[in-house]
């Protein structure tokens, strides 16, 4: 059980599960890659990683799985579905939940591994496709503390700062939180933008006094290189949008079952096309 892991399984090589499968390849680590995209798999292919052929072969050679893949349905989908995980999985194997989703799903999810006498940790990551490539991501952690600590190196990977929230669902539930923060602001990034712009101030300029002002925020500093990025075509901007939209949704899923409304992040979701410059203010 205390065995130190050396064959990870990762799929999803998008923006960030691609430079966090090439960290941990570069840290030495066993990879073998898969996902529905052939050509991540090929650029990992001549990194030196396995090529898995779906996600049950790949579970047959992991002793932890890794996911970064966008949604809950995805992640279920990969998992429970035909030639998914479970069905090629191995006792004692860590199937860790990189995405972002429901705490209920990471229970459900536990509950099937569980008879596969496998386990799940939901260890989602902020931090964006810059924080992967610098190994600067945040990653919060549920589930059990020997579980967490088994796989701490493999996480250091690609993050700076573990967390563990508590039981299993929390890292989740943390992750959701840390998306209507973000997303609430940049709807603030926004807005001082077209304030500083109609008032003919620099922007740029204005940040700095943010920085230093109890209106500091990661988002705002970074607010035009790093989230809106003006000079990226329309249709890379439109995408960013779809993902920041769809990074709010199981929040706001989670808050009507609580029965909180969330004005703010509900309103944040309807304006981000405004928001990331793909329609008019």
């Amino acid at each position: 059980m205390n065995q130190k892991i050396t064959r990870i399984g990762f799929i999803g090589l998008g923006r960030m599960g691609k430079p966090m499968a090439i960290n941990l390849l570069k840290s030495g680590y066993d990879v073998a890659a898969y996902d529905v995209r052939h050509e991540p798999v090929r650029e990992l292919a001549e990194l030196g990683a396995r090529v898995a052929q779906s996600p049950k072969d790949l579970a047959r050679s992991s002793e932890l799985i890794a996911l970064a893949v966008v949604d809950d349905a995805q992640v279920v989908e990969v998992l429970l579905g035909a030639d998914g995980v479970i069905e090629g999985v191995g006792p004692e194997a860590i199937i860790a939940l990189h995405s972002t989703v429901l705490p209920e799903t990471v229970q459900m999810l536990a509950t099937k591994f569980a008879a596969k006498q496998a386990h799940v940790l939901d260890a989602p990551i902020s931090g964006g496709e810059a924080g992967a490539r610098a190994r600067s991501l945040c990653c919060m952690v549920g589930g059990k503390v020997q579980l967490l600590e088994r796989c701490r190196d493999v996480f250091a990977a690609s993050a700076a700062e573990i967390f563990c929230m508590g039981e299993l669902g929390s890292g989740a539930a943390t992750k959701l939180i840390v998306q209507v923060v973000t997303c609430i602001n940049m709807l603030a990034a926004h807005e001082a933008e077209i304030l500083a712009e109609q008032c003919g101030l620099d922007f740029t300029a204005v940040q700095k006094v943010l920085q230093a002002s109890s209106a500091k925020s990661f988002v705002a500093e970074n607010w035009l290189d790093r989230f809106k990025v003006a000079q990226n075509p329309i249709e890379v901007r439109r995408r960013r949008t779809e993902v920041f939209q769809k990074s709010l949704r199981p929040a706001l899923a989670l808050a009507k079952d609580l029965g909180l409304s969330l004005p703010g992040a509900r309103l944040t979701e309807r304006l981000l096309p405004r928001i990331m410059g793909i329609e008019e203010n």
